[in-house]
């Protein structure tokens, strides 16, 4: 990236959110459960919390919970309450979590061309480290 890409704030001591302008986007949208659960409401549409629940196997329910509530805080996703019996509640993607779609097609693009190559690299890495050790002994 260049300096007009990241803008002026690449000073040194500088406040990390000025000195990298996409940190707070990166907090929000790339904390924990956040992009699984955005991703599946964009590919699946409105979902109930057992629908989310089980397509996110691992997530548990309080995970989930505190994450909607976070999504629905951001402005990412929209809940809907409908006063039935029994009560029903439905989550889905607000117009602004959308906005993320390119976002996201960017990324499981890139994912798609260069993760077997981090993959290598890794593997690179922990073989010379590995190596590197049996020399010092």
């Amino acid at each position: 990236m260049t300096d007009s890409t990241l803008g002026q704030g690449s000073r040194a001591g500088a406040d990390p959110e000025q000195a990298c302008p996409i940190a707070p986007v990166v907090d929000i949208v790339f904390s924990r459960w956040t992009t699984p659960i955005l991703w599946a409401l964009h590919e699946y549409g409105r979902q109930r919390f057992v629908e989310l629940e089980r397509r996110l196997v691992t997530i548990t329910p309080k995970v989930l919970t505190q994450r909607l509530r976070q999504l629905e805080r951001d402005g990412l996703v929209v809940r809907t309450y409908y006063a039935e019996v029994p009560p029903r509640v439905e989550y889905e993607i607000s117009e602004l979590g959308g906005s993320l779609a390119p976002l996201f097609a960017t990324l499981a693009t890139w994912a798609a061309e260069h993760l077997s190559t981090v993959e290598e690299a890794r593997a690179d890495y922990d073989a010379r480290k590995e190596t590197d050790g049996r020399r010092r002994n």
